[in-house]
């Protein structure tokens, strides 16, 4: 059964927050910690996981992307808040 995640990342200071989807998240926490200083999570040091969420249809995925893409700073941290209220790392809580 395929698993896809849309998840959020952030830096260290949490003033940068980056939404994203992916299918293996192991594997694509792993390039955001290691891309060049081109992309924009390697500009701003975008690599600590602090929400993610499941569904096991791609449509769906993407549909929830978009949508908290769209959202402004406040719905994206209460998001975060929800679930992580003390932004701890949660990659190690990926198994994929």
């Amino acid at each position: 059964m395929d698993v896809f995640y849309v998840y959020i990342l952030t830096n260290k200071n949490h003033c940068v927050l980056y939404v994203g989807r992916t299918k293996q998240l192991k594997k694509r926490l792993y390039q955001h910690a290691h891309n060049t200083k081109k992309s924009f999570t390697g500009r701003y040091n975008v690599h600590k996981l602090v929400y993610f969420e499941t569904t096991r249809y791609v449509n769906n995925a993407i549909q929830r992307e978009r949508q908290i893409k769209k959202w402004n700073r406040e719905w994206k941290i209460s998001l975060i808040n929800s679930l992580n209220p003390d932004w701890k790392d949660l990659s190690e809580y990926i198994s994929d």
